[in-house]
């Protein structure tokens, strides 16, 4: 049992020295803001409750640094990006922009962003009604 032991905590240890990389960008030429002019209440919205799965400037949590939630943190962040990536936004075609505005609509109708999973550590990202309401008809300005 002692062995047991030793062998994960020295596992554990190791692993601690595979993290990946930050997803944390200052390049903002192809940025959502270069193509539209964004309301401050809704850049807030986004900066809030959007950017650290679907940007390039991810906040990272202090915990971050702690192998398999680095992993984790960092699955989530990649996965949101292929969704949508606010920070990549002039390098979608029409028909992208279009298909994203559509899927966003929708996942804020149904309340399935932001992830729940996000949200019971960062509180400040639940979308209330009228959050989500502005953020909408914003959304519904751009097609």
């Amino acid at each position: 049992m002692k062995k047991k032991l030793i062998g994960i905590l020295i596992v554990v240890f190791l692993i601690q020295f595979i993290q990946p990389k930050k997803n944390i960008s200052k390049n903002f030429k192809n940025d959502i803001t270069t193509e539209f002019q964004i309301p401050n209440d809704v850049q807030k919205i986004i900066k809030t409750s959007c950017a650290d799965c679907h940007s390039n400037e991810t906040i990272y949590p202090w915990y971050n640094k702690i192998a398999p939630v680095s992993w984790f943190l960092a699955y989530h962040v990649n996965d949101g990006k292929e969704h949508v990536n606010f920070s990549e936004w002039t390098l979608y075609n029409d028909n992208q922009k279009e298909h994203i505005i559509k899927e966003l609509k929708k996942v804020i109708k149904k309340k399935e962003m932001p992830l729940t999973s996000y949200i019971l550590i960062h509180k400040n990202a639940v979308l209330s009604a009228q959050q989500s309401k502005v953020f909408t008809e914003w959304l519904n300005t751009l097609n």
